[in-house]
């Protein structure tokens, strides 16, 4: 397909991803016009590509049959289809099934197979996502966290996308004009497996798989998913509007807050937008709007937004917007737009307005989202505007209670109903080849709403604990109906795979190893200080050998990788890895009375790929209950080591892997009784008659001919790991029922 307009060097945009949005800054300046120029553009290109591809189809095929031959030659399956339940727990999974809630999965066991599926080291959704996607490690493939550090600096970075600003601009009085286009780069290594199945013209549509910002060409189709960011350069910075006393509070974490001044009826405000980067000194641009307080008070609150040169709309009490396009107008000739939907939490006496993150528009993408670029703009054409956020579901929002729990919930639920969609539209346009489908939904809600499963969880501390006591299960049975539609629809001779990445455990202490280290004497901090904020913000790295950042385990501060490291390389790097593994796995929380962490393992034992440097220097795999604290994965050093996790995130996988196996379920028997997400792309590829490059690491599944040993049905519990002897690190042992009266 030819590239879009969009993307040609004429006109750019540059973006700055940084993690945090109190540290987040965008930088996006698109020509005059050139949005919606550039979108007509691609439309216009795609509807002329798509008519001259049927009239020419059949010389195409021919030509093809000559050339290439039959890709399908020699194939075991001609129609794959696989949907990602991010998180879907075996443990839960196999209790439900036993209760009857999800029979279209217990269809799949029994007729296929339902097996644990051994997940990546560390177990995180970027990592094992990208093991998945590329059938390789994490020393293979480069990702082990979300962030990691600048070792010139110690500063957190992006651990999957680098984007650069245009290097060549021209000065225009007080304007910036790029005269290329920034550098944007997925810094995953190793080759997609659908990039190997368009090299053998097996086509693929690829759906909000995690780790794939921004999008590497291939023969096929693909929607990024996690790490897509705002159009404010963040991970998701949501808003709230309030006429409410502030308290001096005028920013969340993952959010800022406007303070309203209500004059009457109406109130005047603005949404800050994306950083004017083509003007100098030209800060953030912003959209004015009025908000007019249509209900009577005593009356359910009800208020009319008018966007200055925009849309207007009523919106009722707790009922969120559709989707509102926000368009930025920096300047002459500076424009850019953006989605976001709105929701009011109140009207009388206070008024409070949550809006979410502004997503990228994917009718008219100011940076790449899909490709081809117009496949984002068909999806949007086709069903109208939808989430691009990678990380969509907002869950900061809700750990900071700005929303509740049900309108989390129904975010979450509006956001999975979209997805559904866009599956079961790549369902019908592909009659040969591979689907691949990401639901997050299972993932979201899973960390949000854990606690309603223990009735001790620290979380619940001065919330309510029953409400949504039923919203894992909800998803659950809500995700197995999708399930019962993708069998129905593709019949009998599609291999039909279920999977998720990661299971769950539960999450009620947290553990600061960076206040441990202090303790310890490996972290230092500058003189006066005992404590340090976020970003390492007083450490005297002059002093320090050891430091964490991140979610997955420690750094050494080695001589000659970090800026000011201090710990030779050798022998004395290698004793003091095995010091802090054999200290990490004696640690016990004195206030519970049990172990912390399940093993500490040296990365320069486990792992031996070209990217080995890259990984933390030792993985912290925590016992069920335990993860890395909420300050230490900022850098931070705290005043205790352990403490209670009270926000609404309250469930996670970020523990020894053994703790958290994902799910697998297929339509067809398999031959490996301990299936790992590496096996599934080396199957597919087998599946379809072409050998697996051979960096690739995993195992065929699937039996090649009668004669080969299958295994099949459903998951036997004892075969599943126990999660560790923290108090309710698991509401529910693995593979088993609670009894009743159980949590």
């Amino acid at each position: 397909m030819a590239p879009s307009p969009r993307l040609r060097p004429s006109f750019a945009f540059a973006l700055a991803v940084l993690l945090s949005p109190s540290l987040a800054h965008a930088y996006i300046g698109p020509g005059a016009g050139f949005a919606f120029a550039g979108s007509l553009a691609v439309m216009l290109a795609a509807f002329a590509l798509a008519i001259g591809t049927i009239l020419l189809w059949p010389f195409t095929f021919l030509i093809r049959m000559i050339r290439v031959g039959n890709p399908y030659k020699n194939a075991l399956a001609r129609r794959v289809i696989v949907v990602g339940l991010d998180g879907m727990d075996p443990g839960i999974t196999t209790r439900f099934l036993r209760e009857g809630r999800l029979p279209n999965l217990q269809k799949l066991a029994e007729n296929g197979v339902f097996r644990a599926l051994d997940t990546s080291n560390p177990s995180m959704s970027p990592v094992a996502w990208s093991s998945f996607a590329t059938g390789v490690d994490p020393s293979r493939h480069g990702i082990y966290d979300f962030l990691t550090r600048d070792p010139c600096t110690y500063a957190p970075i992006l651990s999957s996308t680098d984007i650069k600003n245009a290097e060549r601009v021209l000065n225009i009085g007080k304007y910036i004009i790029p005269l290329e286009k920034p550098k944007i780069k997925l810094l995953q290594k190793s080759v997609a497996f659908w990039k190997t199945l368009g090299e053998k013209h097996i086509p693929s549509i690829i759906q909000r798989v995690p780790i794939t910002f921004p999008p590497v060409p291939f023969r096929g189709l693909l929607l990024s998913g996690m790490c897509v960011p705002d159009l404010r350069g963040s991970q998701g910075t949501f808003s709230f509007f309030s006429t409410a006393n502030a308290e001096g509070k005028a920013a969340f974490t993952g959010g800022e807050q406007t303070v309203l001044r209500r004059k009457g009826n109406i109130i005047r405000s603005r949404i800050v937008g994306p950083d004017n980067g083509m003007v100098k000194d030209g800060g953030r641009m912003t959209l004015p709007f009025t908000l007019t307080v249509t209900s009577k008070a005593g009356e359910p609150g009800t208020v009319k937004i008018e966007l200055d040169g925009g849309e207007s709309f009523d919106l009722g009490l707790r009922v969120y917007s559709d989707w509102v396009h926000l368009n930025f107008n920096g300047g002459p000739g500076i424009n850019v737009s953006g989605i976001a939907k709105f929701y009011l939490i109140s009207a009388d006496p206070e008024v409070s307005l949550y809006m979410t993150p502004i997503h990228i528009d994917p009718e008219s993408p100011a940076m790449p989202i899909s490709h081809p670029e117009v496949y984002a703009v068909y999806l949007a054409k086709r069903f109208g505007p939808y989430a691009t956020l990678g990380l969509a579901e907002d869950t900061w929002a809700l750990n900071e209670r700005v929303i509740d729990e049900g309108a989390f919930f129904d975010q979450a639920m509006a956001f999975c109903d979209e997805r559904e969609k866009m599956l079961f539209d790549a369902i019908e346009h592909t009659r040969e080849g591979l689907v691949t489908t990401v639901f997050d939904t299972t993932d979201r809600v899973q960390h949000m709403f854990y606690r309603y499963l223990d009735p001790t969880h620290p979380a619940n501390r001065d919330k309510e604990s029953t409400a949504y006591a039923d919203a894992i299960e909800r998803v659950y049975t809500r995700m197995d109906g999708v399930i019962g539609k993708v069998l129905e629809t593709v019949g009998e001779d599609a291999v039909v795979m279920v999977m998720s990445d990661h299971g769950f455990t539960n999450f009620r202490r947290g553990v600061n190893l960076n206040t441990w280290l202090r303790n310890e004497g490996y972290l230092t901090l500058k003189d006066g200080k005992t404590l340090s904020g976020d970003w390492f913000e007083d450490v005297d790295w002059s002093r320090t050998q050891a430091f964490s950042l991140g979610l997955t385990g420690l750094f050494i501060n080695r001589k000659g990788r970090e800026k000011s490291g201090i710990v030779p390389e050798g022998e004395p790097y290698k004793a003091l890895v095995r010091e802090l593994c054999a200290k990490l796995d004696a640690l016990v929380d004195e206030e519970t009375n049990t172990r912390a962490v399940r093993k500490a393992v040296a990365a320069f034992e486990c792992f031996d790929g070209p990217y080995r440097l890259d990984a933390p220097d030792i993985l912290v795999g925590y016992e069920g209950g335990y993860r890395s604290s909420w300050g230490c994965a900022t850098g931070s050093v705290t005043p205790t080591v352990f403490e209670d996790n009270t926000k609404s995130w309250s469930g996670d996988h970020c523990v020894d892997p053994s703790i958290v196996p994902g799910v697998f379920f297929c339509n067809r028997k398999i031959k490996l009784d301990k299936p790992h997400i590496m096996d599934i792309p080396y199957s597919i590829l087998s599946l379809f008659g072409h050998a697996p490059p051979k960096h690739m690491q995993g195992r065929m599944l699937f039996a090649g001919n009668a004669d080969s040993a299958e295994v099949g049905g459903a998951l036997d519990p004892r075969s599943l790991p126990q999660s560790g002897s923290a108090p309710g690190a698991r509401i529910f042992p693995l593979g088993q029922a609670p009894e009743s009266g159980d949590a």
